[in-house]
């Protein structure tokens, strides 16, 4: 079983002058992620280095900026991925303090800026996520939005001919919606793919 976070966590740490800002979220996607490691690097312009390690649905990205290959972002992944945790973002914000750390204080320090605000963390399970492909009448629009505005689906339309609509959710829920939808039209939505 795969966990997240149920809310984000940050820490702050200080080591031979650097200061170190790590902050642990849950995340959905890995663009939401990188928009939010962007958000991190123009909230700190003075900052040195702004490492980080995703993980989403098991797959992996990350970065250490700039530090020495293998110092930052593996420690953090090797954190996440002992805490069995998913659909997370890890960050560290280095501020640098003028004496240098050598690889083996970088490994720690990274590791401890993500390992100890997770030692008190309130974990959840992730959920399966799925999606699903619908094409309907314009004249259905709205039903459409009224139906997933009761859940919690993520919608994404594309107006064609017809409307293409793609939902992301659990797979029950996505069964669900599309099962009423069938019924409140009278079978005039039809599944894609």
């Amino acid at each position: 079983m795969t966990k997240t976070l149920a809310a984000p966590l940050e820490s702050e740490l200080i080591i031979k002058k650097s200061r170190f800002l790590g902050q642990i979220e849950a995340i959905s996607s890995q663009q939401e992620g990188l928009l939010k490691v962007e958000a991190l690097r123009k909230a700190h312009p003075e900052a040195r280095h702004v490492c980080y390690c995703l993980l989403v649905a098991g797959q992996v990205r990350q970065s250490d900026d700039g530090e020495p290959s293998g110092t930052a972002a593996l420690p953090m992944l090797r954190v996440l991925q002992h805490k069995q945790l998913d659909n997370v973002l890890a960050t560290v914000v280095r501020y640098f303090g003028g004496i240098k750390l050598g690889a083996g204080g970088l490994v720690r320090a990274y590791s401890q800026a993500i390992s100890e605000p997770l030692n008190q963390a309130d974990l959840i399970e992730v959920k399966q996520q799925g999606e699903l492909s619908l094409k309907l009448d314009y004249e259905f629009q709205s039903l459409l939005r009224h139906q997933v505005e009761q859940t919690d689906i993520e919608l994404t339309l594309d107006y064609q001919q017809q409307i293409h609509a793609l939902l992301r959710g659990e797979p029950e829920k996505l069964e669900t919606l599309y099962l009423s939808l069938r019924e409140a039209t009278r079978g005039q939505v039809e599944r894609l793919g």
